[in-house]
């Protein structure tokens, strides 16, 4: 069934172990944190949390290393009923671990990753998957060569099937590095982060998506979500979208807020919907993400 094939996201998983604090702790002091959680993070893993919890069907492909840490993660996927059969076990390397810092008086997250010898996902891996299970494949840039090389495998795929069967690539260019710069005319849907945009030279959305939009291949959609400005976008039609934030009544929590509106993006896409439904519903969950502690409560049901 058309509509039972999955959207698998490819990226990061890390364990976070956050800490949340009434306020940004002094270099070189001792502090009590107001609580403290593990929880499972990385941008591509987040947005399968927020898929599943919207009921999309989906799956994540990242690398781990064996260890109590991955088996706390698979835990957690398993539970939410997120396809992990494709995630690639390295013998060598350590499963990535962030220390976060939640400050909610300030609205803060500050996040210190550890992940850099753990091998990447390659194309090797991917070309193991059967790609007719999927009918979105989201990609966040990290090893942007082999990733590259996994999206014409896709587009490989595509080319010998009817439009309507063919599986949308989106990719988000989250990190201000250049050659994950690469990435930008090889996706249907492109996110590029405010971090990104101000890195080469844009201050708002709407001047990164007019400066960017040469960058995308012909027909794309390009999305710039810029925090409690909310969301811009601009399509094929040349016509500039937006949608206002929506912040919560009390700030509590904005670990994952941006893959919880990719999450929301791709879910209304996916389905169907218009690019400007598909801004709007993302900053909507996106907000209300931003009112709790972890994902749990974004089920809109």
């Amino acid at each position: 069934m058309e509509d039972q094939k999955k959207i698998l996201c490819v990226g990061l998983v890390c364990l976070d172990i956050i800490n949340v604090v009434d306020k940004y702790p002094e270099e070189d002091t001792d502090s009590r944190c107001l609580s403290q959680r593990w929880q499972r993070g990385g941008n591509a893993s987040n947005s399968c949390t927020v898929l599943s919890l919207l009921g999309a069907p989906c799956a994540f492909m990242g690398s781990l290393a064996a260890g109590p840490v991955a088996d706390f993660i698979m835990a957690d996927f398993l539970q939410r009923t997120i396809d992990v059969s494709a995630v690639a076990w390295q013998i060598k390397g350590q499963t990535p671990c962030a220390c976060c810092v939640v400050c909610p008086s300030s609205g803060s997250r500050t996040v210190l990753l550890y992940d850099t010898d753990l091998p990447d996902v390659t194309v090797e891996n991917f070309s193991k998957i059967s790609l007719g299970q999927f009918k979105w494949i989201h990609w966040e840039a990290r090893n942007a060569g082999e990733q590259l090389k996994m999206i014409q495998q896709v587009e490989m795929f595509n080319s010998k099937l009817p439009e309507h069967q063919r599986i949308t690539i989106s990719v988000e260019i989250e990190k201000t590095r250049e050659p994950l710069y690469e990435l930008f005319p090889h996706g249907d849907v492109v996110f590029v982060s405010k971090d990104v945009a101000r890195h080469l030279g844009f201050n708002s959305p709407e001047a990164a998506l007019n400066g960017l939009y040469n960058r995308v291949k012909k027909g794309a959609v390009l999305i710039c979500a810029w925090a409690e400005k909310g969301a811009d976008a601009v399509g094929p039609d040349g016509l500039l979208l937006h949608s206002d934030a929506f912040p919560p009544e009390t700030l509590v929590d904005t670990l994952g807020a941006g893959d919880t509106f990719n999450a929301g993006v791709l879910y209304t896409l996916s389905n169907g919907g218009s690019l400007q439904d598909a801004l709007t519903f993302g900053c909507r969950i996106a907000g209300k993400k931003c009112g709790f502690h972890g994902y749990d409560g974004i089920r809109e049901k």
